[in-house]
C-alpha cells in the first residue's frame, strides 16, 4: 500500500493544471511552485528565501518536525491560506 505523500498530491495537482491549460480552461491554479500558495507558505513559515524544493516538501519537513501527519498539516494550512485570501481587504 502506498503511503500518503504531499509530493504525490503535488504531482496530481500539477497534472490536473496542465491538462486544464491544454483544454483551454480558465480555472485559476494556486499550487505552482512560486505561485500564490507557496509564496504565502514561505511567509507563514518565516522563510527568508523561497524553497526550490516546493511547498509539498517543506510541509512534509515541518510536519515531521511537529510530529503531525503531513496531509493533516497541509489541509490546516490550506484552510488558513483560503481564509486569508478570501478575507475582505480594508
Amino acid at each position: 500500500m502506498r503511503s500518503s505523500s504531499l509530493q504525490h498530491l503535488d504531482s496530481l495537482l500539477v497534472g490536473y493544471a496542465v491538462a486544464s491549460e491544454i483544454n483551454n480552461s480558465a480555472e485559476h491554479f494556486d499550487f505552482w511552485n512560486g505561485g500564490p500558495f507557496s509564496e504565502w507558505l514561505w511567509r507563514r513559515m518565516g522563510m527568508v528565501y523561497p524553497s526550490n524544493l516546493g511547498w509539498a516538501v517543506e510541509i512534509e519537513r515541518a510536519a515531521e518536525s511537529a510530529g503531525t501527519p503531513a496531509m493533516e498539516m497541509f489541509f490546516f494550512l490550506l484552510d488558513e491560506f483560503r481564509a486569508e485570501r478570501d478575507r475582505p481587504q480594508r
